[in-house]
């Protein structure tokens, strides 16, 4: 067991008043610019980590609020709220979390908006859309870090195996001869499923807006919609891809990680006004589910985890049925067997969970590409005030948790397209088929 994973007792004065001078100081330090709040993270991993701990708890920094509340969509990747609950991550930084399993995204956009959750399980999508008021209330919000990266997929419905679909060329190939409309689902337009699925369609020609029927349902209620032939496929999180396989109504046609390995996919979410009311009680959820995100990372954990989040306070689905994709074991429910190395990742000593201001502009570039936005936002301007890497890197900094030194990364994704964040009005243009 680490020093972290350890109970540590109320500090005395002596142990915490050197803390003191160094929080004021990282205070002080971080004020300006990113390489300030990198400089702070290295001065605070050279005190030990049981004193920065006790002082985090019983100094200055001590909690807001004791209790908070955060929401969540049943789906695996929901495993880092319910395991920081259930499992104690949270009280060694002097908070307690509630879960609160909610409906649909759009619940949990509501709200969180109002206070009623204090935090969420959030699409990062979704998080971006309530910050340009796209589709609803303007809200300034803030992503506090990432959840997870991969681990969705694209699921068709049996009578398109039937009809020779097998990948985006041929079902490309039945639209095109086909004479009827066709329908997809995915969980929220600004959300990562609905560009996800968008992405994939138009990578293989088929533009998502005006050659199929583009609508909305909550991810737990997708298997039992395309049971009753409301949709011909969906993308959403896991387990309902495999869900519809283990129920014989449906196939995998591509999972998310193969159309962008590593993708960004859930966050931790809140509002601007709760950092700002309750930045220690941020900082303190941030560290648990860190620490919960860590503990879920090891394979030898995920067993145990599925059967957890496995129960019906939580994704209610067979534990079989999670177990599988959650450590890359995949089945596409028409033939192909594979273990895949980018399964769902959660931690990835801590480059998942980092917030990179690249991965937020992202999923601008693509809300304007779609007509969600009808002008080019300022991309790196509403991702660095939404993204709280200050924050973020002071909790991470606390569990000797390194953080990388660029906020801005690079990914090709399916279509050969290669995403960095330089020049995100050119790449939202650039593609052939949009809105």
């Amino acid at each position: 067991m680490s020093e972290q994973d350890k109970k540590v007792p109320a500090p005395t004065q002596a142990q915490a008043q050197p803390e003191i001078i160094v929080n004021n100081a990282r205070r002080d330090f971080l004020r300006n610019s990113i390489t300030g709040m990198l400089g702070a993270a290295t001065l605070m991993n050279m005190v030990p980590s049981g004193i920065r701990s006790a002082a985090w708890a019983a100094g200055s920094d001590a909690p807001e609020l004791t209790e908070v509340k955060i929401g969540f969509i049943p789906l695996t990747d929901c495993a880092p709220i319910v395991v920081a609950a259930q499992m104690g991550f949270d009280k060694k930084y002097g908070i307690k979390i509630t879960p609160s399993k909610e409906a649909s995204w759009a619940a949990i956009r509501d709200k969180t908006v109002n206070g009623e959750l204090h935090a969420a399980h959030v699409l990062y999508g979704l998080v971006y859309g309530v910050q340009l008021g796209i589709g609803g209330q303007q809200k300034d919000m803030a992503v506090l870090m990432s959840l997870n990266h991969n681990g969705q997929a694209i699921t068709l419905a049996n009578q398109l195996k039937e009809k020779g679909v097998k990948d985006g060329h041929s079902l490309k190939r039945l639209l095109d001869n086909e004479n009827r409309d066709y329908t997809f689902a995915q969980t929220f337009p600004t959300g990562t499923h609905a560009m996800w699925l968008n992405y994939w369609l138009a990578a293989n020609g088929i533009n998502p807006i005006k050659d199929v029927k583009n609508i909305v349902v909550p991810p737990p209620q997708m298997v039992a919609n395309m049971r009753i032939g409301n949709m011909d496929g969906y993308c959403v999180g896991e387990p309902w891809n495999a869900r519809a396989i283990y129920d014989k109504v449906g196939y995998t046609v591509t999972t998310t990680q193969d159309i962008w390995t590593d993708h960004p996919e859930k966050v931790l979410g809140t509002t601007a006004e709760f950092v700002a009311k309750h930045p220690n009680t941020t900082r303190a959820m941030i560290m648990a589910i860190l620490d919960a995100c860590r503990y879920i990372e090891a394979l030898e954990n995920r067993a145990s985890v599925a059967k957890l989040i496995s129960g019906k306070a939580y994704v209610n689905a067979p534990e079989d049925v999670i177990g599988g994709r959650f450590v890359g074991d995949y089945d596409n429910g028409i033939g192909k067997k594979w273990k895949d190395p980018n399964y769902m990742k959660f931690y990835g000593d801590g480059a998942v969970n980092f917030p990179y201001l690249s991965d937020g502009m992202w999923f601008l570039t693509q809300h304007k590409r779609w007509g969600l936005l009808k002008s080019d936002p300022d991309y790196l301007g509403v991702a660095s005030k939404v993204n709280q890497i200050k924050l973020y890197s002071e909790a991470a900094s606390q569990l000797g948790i390194s953080v990388p030194k660029d906020p801005m990364r690079t990914s090709k994704l399916i279509d050969g397209v290669v995403w960095d964040g330089k020049n995100p009005a050119a790449y939202a243009a650039s593609f052939k088929i949009k809105a």
